[in-house]
């Protein structure tokens, strides 16, 4: 019996990069669709709250050890930037519409855990080609 694989710190620290880049994507698209500047400052402007709460979820779950699982990873990830991010941007005066709150949960949710499910199947399918390769 083999020892289950652990990742590597690389693992962890491209999926934290990925995390936040998909975060900054959110808060890109959500600035472009409201016709607002694409500048740098206000691109972390709107993407810090969530970035910040990505990074709690991220401790909360203690992703690095398994950062590219769905559960918990993808799920603390994404539950802490949306809860955490939320709160912050109504601590700071910026806007928490019911109708923001949704879009920024179902998207947060398919870029935070979506990105996750689709390694997890690809690994999914790769394991199953490689057993298939053995067994003939």
């Amino acid at each position: 019996m083999t020892a289950p694989r652990t990742p590597g710190v690389a693992t962890a620290v491209i999926a934290a990069a990925l995390d936040a880049i998909l975060i900054v994507l959110f808060a890109l698209a959500g600035r472009g669709s409201h016709a607002e500047a694409l500048d740098l400052v206000g691109v972390l402007g709107t993407a810090w709250p969530f970035l910040a709460g990505a990074a709690i979820g991220w401790l909360a779950v203690r992703a690095w050890r398994r950062p590219l699982a769905t559960w918990p990873t993808g799920v603390g990830v994404w539950a802490g930037a949306l809860v955490v991010g939320m709160a912050l941007r109504a601590l700071t005066g910026q806007g928490v519409a019911l109708a923001f709150v949704i879009v920024a949960t179902l998207t947060l949710a398919l870029f935070l855990i979506g990105w996750r499910a689709l390694a997890a199947l690809g690994s999914a399918l790769r394991t199953r080609r490689r057993a298939r390769a053995v067994a003939h």
